[in-house]
């Protein structure tokens, strides 16, 4: 399966009236080892276009943000120390 770019022309997370994580944990990686490793912490970005056709946009090993299938991810919720730190590792 090939990673799908799509550009987005604004970063908006339309879950209701929660906000979602920026942080996602990965949970399978079938068709995409090079790109995602499992039991990893991914930033995710807000895309609401991806997000209508089951994706989910994160910076994956490359450095660069790809299109995913979303249920190859949790969100989590990440304390404010460990946001900075994930920042700055980045």
């Amino acid at each position: 399966m090939k990673r799908t770019v799509l550009e987005s022309s604004k970063r908006i997370d339309p879950v209701g009236h929660r906000a979602r994580s920026r942080y996602v944990l990965c949970v399978r990686n079938r068709g995409y080892a090079a790109a995602l490793e499992r039991k990893k912490v991914y930033r995710r970005l807000d895309d609401a276009r991806a997000n209508k056709h089951g994706l989910v946009r994160v910076v994956d090993e490359s450095g660069q943000d790809y299109l995913y299938p979303s249920s190859y991810f949790v969100s989590i919720a990440v304390p404010e120390t460990a946001r900075r730190a994930l920042t700055h590792m980045r």
